[in-house]
């Protein structure tokens, strides 16, 4: 047996490594590609979607905007031309979900810091209280990169349209107050066409390390 070996060593090397590399593409092809789903209106819950929205099934994509930031600068949409970004919605005084959430936005802005291609944005539900200079004594406070993340303010009607019929976020509040929100805790991811790519609670760790990964997907894709 041992003499057998040896005479066909060369052969039976030949066999084993041709075996692998053909175990190895069968399970490259088979292996399912990672993949990330363009979302639409009509499949996300209906409590944060506008009604006006529900019905739309293909080829939704963020509305132009424009904002004013922590600094004074009015931020529209093509400070993030060409940009992936995470949007939120929050405010300065809120004690329950909002600091873990900014937390957790720290954790990602970390992640991003030397990717051009990535921002964050987080806009007040309350710019009513949350004005310039509140917002830049929070960005302060929490380490907050202008370059990266800007924490805008400005009409509550546009924030609530944005919020209810682009980025599909935050939730309906009193129905008797005009432009009444309760924002929630998710972060939603944007691609470079300003299409919805993911929804992650943004107060659980597991979900932001998966929201991290799927950043780095996006800018690979």
């Amino acid at each position: 047996m041992l003499l057998f070996f040896k005479k066909y060593r060369l052969f039976l090397t030949i066999v084993i490594v041709l075996s692998a590399i053909i175990l190895f593409l069968f399970y490259s092809a088979l292996k399912p590609k990672k993949t990330l789903p363009i979302y639409n209106p009509s499949m996300v819950n209906p409590e944060l979607a506008d009604s006006t929205v529900q019905y739309i099934s293909k080829y939704h994509t963020i509305s132009d905007f424009s904002f004013t930031n922590q600094n004074g600068k009015i931020i529209t949409q093509k400070d993030y031309e060409d940009k992936i970004y995470v949007a939120d919605f929050f405010f300065t005084t809120c004690g329950s979900i909002c600091p873990k959430m900014t937390i957790n936005l720290l954790e990602i802005q970390k992640a991003i810091i030397n990717n051009p291609k990535v921002m964050l944005l987080s806009h007040t539900v309350f710019p009513e209280t949350d004005t310039i200079s509140v917002l830049k004594n929070y960005a302060i406070k929490n380490g907050v990169i202008d370059s990266k993340w800007n924490l805008v303010t400005g009409d509550k009607k546009q924030i609530y349209t944005m919020a209810r019929k682009s980025y599909l976020a935050v939730k309906l509040g009193n129905p008797n107050e005009l432009y009444d929100m309760i924002h929630t805790e998710n972060f939603v991811l944007v691609d470079l066409k300003r299409r919805v790519r993911g929804f992650y609670d943004g107060t659980k760790k597991e979900d932001i390390q998966r929201l991290i990964e799927d950043i780095n997907f996006l800018c690979s894709e």
